[in-house]
């Protein structure tokens, strides 16, 4: 049970953390910290959401399979934007 409320607290926290820098992004005009923003906001969310979800009883496993299933709109949210990051990291922009 206290996994999950740790699990739930550190969701919450990342939530606000975006919301955050999403608002300093936009009054500055920073678009990437604007983005970085909406990402954290939305892990904290999926986080606390994986935290309802989780129950002692099943593994990890089990767990992100279930959230998958629930919630597969957030979890191909939360893919494609790791993608983009990742593919961001390895392949950088280009500039011409």
């Amino acid at each position: 049970m206290a996994d999950t409320t740790e699990m739930k607290a550190e969701g919450l926290l990342d939530e606000a953390k975006g919301k955050v820098k999403d608002g300093f992004g936009g009054l500055t005009g920073d678009a990437k910290l604007q983005a970085e923003g909406k990402f954290d906001q939305l892990s904290g969310m999926a986080q606390q959401d994986f935290a309802d979800l989780y129950d002692e009883g099943e593994t990890k496993l089990e767990a992100a399979t279930a959230f998958v299933q629930d919630r597969p709109l957030i979890s191909l949210v939360i893919a494609t934007v790791v993608g983009m990051i990742v593919g961001g990291l390895m392949f950088g922009r280009k500039s011409s």
